[in-house]
């Protein structure tokens, strides 16, 4: 017995052709504040020479951990790449997982808050999760391109769509750790929704939080390479034109870079999550 198929696949297109029609004017205003965004943090970054920025890297990696290897460890890393030539692919790099850290920081804190307070909310974001956690991360390139076309805009967005779900759910997870007998204190105090929110939870939540951007920044840096494939540029882009030359040292290269920047943003939120946890920066 021969069972139809469902036309899942036409089903798909016609979806994505109807809301690319009809989405069009808030893609294009979202195009502009992506790419303004996006320049903002890649025009900052490489105005500031070389010899310059790295000892600012490497003071504010001091001021974070208060440790010396460490901020030399990252000093030499960076210099590293400006000496083999990969200096502005990793300052585009570094820009775009900035860039991309800001936006899905805003969403996923935003949106994790709401499912921290709020059930319903909760109820229907989660499966969401799930499903985006587990998709393939080059599935998220194809909705990207439709809407953005090729370039560094629809990169950052298919970067933000893959890393925001952990800042997401850790949010939340912050939230609904807030222990018992402290919302039952400030409600005895009269405290209402919104102060409870400010003053009890979202104190209490801030270290959770930041490891969800820590992940948020981990999870960019991982689709480096892969939004490399729609027009990213940066080291991702050096490591795909490696691959396609079999150019096996520069790819080495390229990837070495990724591993700096990655142990670099790595080592100072999660210095940065002590800190707040310890309640300042006298430790």
């Amino acid at each position: 017995m021969n069972i139809p198929s469902l036309p899942l696949a036409e089903l798909a297109d016609a979806a994505i052709d109807f809301l690319v029609e009809t989405c069009a004017p808030f893609t294009r205003a979202g195009a502009e504040v992506v790419s303004a965004l996006l320049d903002i943090f890649e025009h900052g970054l490489l105005a500031c020479p070389p010899w310059l920025f790295i000892p600012l890297l490497c003071g504010i990696t001091w001021l974070l951990t208060r440790r010396l290897l460490f901020p030399l460890g990252v000093g030499l890393g960076f210099a590293l790449l400006w000496n083999i030539g990969l200096w502005t692919p990793t300052i585009v790099t570094l820009a775009l997982v900035l860039a991309s850290t800001v936006l899905s920081s805003l969403i996923g804190v935003g949106l994790g808050i709401l499912a921290g307070v709020c059930k319903p909310v909760r109820i229907c974001i989660m499966p969401l999760l799930d499903i985006m956690q587990t998709m393939p991360a080059f599935v998220y390139l194809i909705p990207a391109i439709p809407f953005f076309g090729i370039g560094k805009v629809s990169a950052m967005v298919a970067t933000v769509i893959f890393s925001v779900p952990p800042a997401i759910r850790l949010t939340c997870l912050g939230i609904r750790q807030t222990p018992v007998s402290l919302v039952e204190c400030s409600e005895a105090f009269g405290a209402t929704r919104w102060q409870r929110l400010c003053k009890v939870e979202l104190p209490l939540a801030i270290k959770t939080i930041i490891a969800g951007i820590n992940q948020t920044i981990m999870l960019s840096l991982s689709m480096a390479v892969i939004a490399a494939m729609i027009g990213a540029g940066g080291l991702g882009s050096e490591v795909w034109k490696a691959i396609q030359r079999m150019q096996i040292g520069n790819g080495f290269a390229a990837g070495l870079g990724i591993v700096i920047v990655a142990v670099t943003l790595d080592r100072l939120f999660q210095a940065l999550a002590r800190r707040v946890g310890h309640g300042g920066w006298d430790n």
